[in-house]
Parts: structure tokens; C-alpha cells; sequence
């Protein structure tokens, strides 16, 4: 059997209590690995370092920032136990998507996989273990879970549907061992196929890109053996029947090939056209990536100004304080998904975003953003960055104190989001789609969540006062703003704000850049 950890204090050889046994209502993980007996037996001392080391370095952490308290490991698996179904499922989907990087590199039969099942229940707790049908219903979940897969239960559903904005797929209601009742099932569906479908197509475009180059290499030597062949047919024909003896000429220089190292399939015949005459015995060189033109954001110049940030609607938002921004300029538009990709195809971003190009892109990690942002300034050689918290809430504010920007009732055409008057969509709509805000900025509440520089803080006791990012010792978390095309409209205020793990991706996640003051 695995390893025991306690989740309480207490002393193990003291006999139990008498009375009632304590009891409380909690967010159970259980999870499990797949294969794990094949796994052993093929590398028993090989599997139980890597299985320790995956509990040391990945799921007991995970459990710790998200609040939890792990209950015990069972050497193919682990339980434990949270508060919040909120963060119970954040942290299942952080587990789920990190080892989808430790198993990157890995041949399938080697890869350690987890099924995770997710319950809400009423458990009686005890030092080193807990009980009850909550427990025995999140094992009978993660037994039908697949590989890499969370399972949540139909009481976890309704307790995060409208809070951890992801994808669900209903399982419908299944029947399972020794529980009476049947128990309502669903998938969550985060990022971790988004990061397969990510990797296929990043592969396909690396292989339509190599297979233009050689074409476009291909057809350049064929063109330039056929050129010389004539050149030398004609030089042949026209030349005198007795030459004077002289040094042999010297043979026009062969051009520069096209670089196999496009950014775009579509760029590679730009970059070296084909020539009409002789080519010249010195042709340009031609251009660097780092030299080509890069598009920038739209940019919106904002004046410096005071205002009262946050709410009294949430306690997150509170309290509502004065803050003092300097001039500073931000993105007219969340970045869409063709200038993401021009930083995709300079190596600089982590994966080839999909969809239409003047939509925002999304499924953006906060670390994503900061590779743009950086990428971005080094390009340019402008200080682009994240906006901070305080910056992006007095821009979505517009000059303004009501409850939404165009005032305190809701109203169709203003925003992208579940209940703003629009049918529901399955992705955001393009940039602009909606009104802008005094301020001339589209898309500050709906579309898509909005990263910024400041780490997650709970409340604003003790935020900064001058507009700048509020960093912390702890940024495990980052700050989101805006709400989704996925969220209900009181997401969309300007004061609503959420935290999320900086390094997972997830669908309804974007950002905007800021530039100065």
C-alpha cells in the first residue's frame, strides 16, 4: 500500500473520540494513475521514483495554492479535500494540463496518466482519512474517468458552471457501484485538448512549411539550370570560330536561395520572386525576420487622471479606494489572432492560434501575454507591457461611474457575453463588433477575459494607490478582467475581476497591451 500523510493535527495512537464523529461538507479530488500495474511491472523501481516525484513536484503544490489539504497518497493515487468546488476543479485542471507536459516527450506506453474524479460531499474526517458516500461516489467517478481526463459530479457542476469558465460535456446520469441513486456526470473540457489540437497544427504548419521551401528551392535550381543551359547555347552560337587565347571568364554568381526558415508559407516566394532576366552577379541579401515590418496594435492615448476603483458588489472589490494614473496608451482592441501569429511564426510565442484573424485571441496563458509583450517590445523597441489592474479598470470606466460604462441598466449591443441581448456563441465575435466606450476602447467588458501585470489579491486592502501593477510574493495567480462571450453580464462591469493560475491556458482567456506612461 502507498505512503499516509496527515491533513490534521493529531495524535494517531490516541483511540478515537467518543460521540458524533466530526463532519463537514467539502470538494473531494481523488485521483488515480492508468496502467499503473502494466507500468510497474515493466519498471517497478523506475515507476514508483517517477510516481514520488510527480506527487512531490506537481500535486502536492497544486493542492497547497489552491487551498486544498492533500488527505493521503495510495501509491497509484492520492486524495484530497478542499473547501471551495472552485478551486478543487482549478486544481485538477492544473494537474491534468502540467503533466500534459511532462508526458510531452514521452513514447505513449511510458506516459503516467491520471484519472481524476471530482465530488461535493458531506464527509466525516478523521486525522489521517475521511469517509462517507462523498468520497465513495468521487472513486466511483474517477474509476470511469478516461486517461488525462477530470470527471466532476452533477453537484460540482452546479457550484462552478458559472465560475471556472471552461467547457462541460454532459455524461448524463450514471449508475455506480454500491450508490443507490444515480450520479449525474460531466467532462471538463479545459485546455488540455486545446493543447493537443495546438501541437498537431503547429506540426502541420512546420511541414507545409518545409515542403514550400523545397518546392520553392526546387523550382528556383530547375529555373537557373535552364537559364544557364540557354545562356551558354546562345554565348556558343555567337562566338567566332578561333578565340583568342584569354583567362576563362569568370561564371555569374549563383543568387541567394530562399531561407527554408519562412515565418509563412505564403511568404517564401515574396521573399526571393522568381527573376524575368539574367539574374544580377550581386543580388540583395535578403531581409531578416527581426527586420521585417511588424503590425502593431491600435493604440488609444489615455490622459492621466484620478477615479474611485473597485465596487461594494463583491468582496474581492472592496474597498473602493483613489487612485492616481499617469498618462499611458492601451490596445484600442484585445490582440487578435493575426498579431499573435505573426509572433507565433517568429518562434517567440508558444503555439499558432486558430480562427478568423480579426477575432481576439484566446486560450492564452498570463505567461503567453508576457511572451507577446515582450516579444513585442523587442521588435518594436517600444515598452509595451500588460496593463495593470488600475490602468485597465479607469480605461474600461471611460471616464465614468456607473455600473457598466453606458450606465447601470443592462443594455443590448454594448458587450459579448452570455445574457448581453445576443445569441449565444460558441467563440468571441471579432474585434469591434460592439460600441465603444467614451474613451474610444472596444471590447472592455465581454469578448474575452483580459490578463493584467498584478498578481491575484483577494481584496484591495493594501493596493497601490498610484496606478501601478500590485505585485506580491505569491504569483501563483494573476488577475483577469473583462468577464467572456462565455459569462453573464455581471462579469462585464468594469470594477468585476477575477484571478486565475499564471500558467494555464484556458478558452475564454486573451489580453490587450499598454504602452508607458
Amino acid at each position: 500500500m502507498g505512503e499516509i500523510r496527515n491533513f490534521r493535527s493529531g495524535n494517531q495512537d490516541e483511540p478515537p473520540p467518543h460521540g458524533p464523529m466530526p463532519r463537514r461538507l467539502a470538494a473531494i479530488i481523488v485521483g488515480d494513475i492508468a496502467s499503473y500495474s502494466r507500468m510497474m511491472q515493466a519498471d517497478e523501481e523506475g515507476t514508483h521514483v517517477r510516481v514520488k516525484r510527480i506527487e512531490r513536484d506537481l500535486i502536492q503544490p497544486s493542492i497547497v495554492e489552491h487551498h486544498g489539504a492533500l488527505v493521503k497518497t495510495t501509491g497509484d493515487g492520492f486524495i484530497a479535500i478542499f473547501d471551495s468546488p472552485v478551486e478543487a476543479v482549478r486544481c485538477s485542471i492544473v494537474i491534468q494540463q502540467n503533466l500534459i507536459g511532462r508526458n510531452a516527450s514521452l513514447p505513449k506506453h511510458s506516459r503516467l496518466e491520471y484519472r481524476i474524479g471530482v465530488n461535493l460531499g458531506d464527509v466525516i474526517v478523521e486525522p489521517d482519512d475521511i469517509y462517507g458516500d462523498g468520497v465513495n461516489i468521487a472513486t466511483r467517478i474517477e474509476g470511469i474517468a478516461e486517461p488525462g481526463q477530470v470527471f466532476i459530479s452533477g453537484a460540482i457542476y452546479e457550484q462552478i458552471k458559472h465560475k471556472v469558465v471552461c467547457g462541460y460535456e454532459s455524461l448524463g446520469d450514471r449508475k455506480v457501484k454500491n450508490i443507490t441513486d444515480p450520479v449525474r456526470v460531466y467532462r471538463v473540457l479545459p485546455d488540455a485538448d486545446a493543447v493537443g489540437r495546438t501541437r498537431s497544427r503547429r506540426e502541420r504548419v512546420l511541414l507545409l512549411l518545409l515542403i514550400t521551401a523545397l518546392l520553392v528551392i526546387a523550382g528556383y535550381v530547375l529555373w537557373y539550370v535552364l537559364v544557364q543551359h540557354r545562356s551558354k547555347v546562345g554565348q556558343q552560337a555567337a562566338a567566332p570560330p578561333i578565340a583568342a587565347p584569354s583567362a576563362s571568364p569568370t561564371p555569374p554568381s549563383v543568387p541567394s536561395l530562399p531561407s527554408p526558415a519562412v515565418p509563412a508559407p505564403q511568404a517564401a516566394p515574396a521573399a526571393s520572386p522568381l527573376p524575368t532576366t539574367t539574374p544580377s552577379p550581386s543580388p540583395s541579401p535578403t531581409p531578416s525576420p527581426s527586420a521585417m515590418a511588424v503590425r502593431e496594435p491600435e493604440m488609444i492615448a489615455i490622459r492621466g487622471g484620478s477615479f474611485a476603483m473597485g465596487s461594494n458588489d463583491d468582496p474581492t472589490e472592496r474597498p473602493v479606494h483613489q487612485v492616481a494614473i499617469k498618462p499611458f496608451s492601451i490596445g484600442k482592441y484585445p490582440v487578435t489572432v493575426q498579431e499573435w501569429n505573426e509572433c507565433a511564426a517568429a518562434k517567440a510565442c508558444g503555439f499558432t492560434a486558430t480562427g478568423k484573424d480579426d477575432a481576439p485571441v484566446s486560450n492564452v496563458s498570463w505567461t503567453d501575454a508576457q511572451q507577446y509583450a515582450a516579444w513585442l517590445a523587442q521588435a518594436t523597441k517600444k515598452p509595451y507591457r500588460l496593463p495593470s489592474e488600475a490602468e485597465w479598470e479607469y480605461a474600461a470606466r471611460g471616464g465614468t461611474q456607473s455600473k457598466y460604462w453606458w450606465g447601470d441598466k443592462l443594455q443590448p449591443g454594448m458587450a459579448g457575453c452570455k445574457d448581453c441581448g445576443d445569441l449565444a456563441a460558441e467563440q468571441p465575435a471579432k474585434v469591434g463588433s460592439f460600441k465603444p466606450n467614451p474613451f474610444g476602447l472596444y471590447d472592455m467588458g465581454g469578448s474575452v477575459d483580459q490578463w493584467v501585470q498584478d498578481c491575484w489579491h483577494r481584496s484591495y486592502q493594501g493596493a497601490p494607490g498610484d496606478g501601478s501593477a500590485w505585485s506580491g510574493s505569491d504569483c501563483a495567480s494573476h488577475v483577469l478582467r473583462s468577464g467572456s462571450w462565455k459569462n453573464d453580464s455581471r462579469y462585464v462591469r468594469p470594477s468585476n475581476r477575477d484571478g486565475y493560475d499564471t500558467n494555464v491556458r484556458y478558452p475564454t482567456h486573451g489580453f490587450r497591451v499598454a504602452l508607458g506612461p
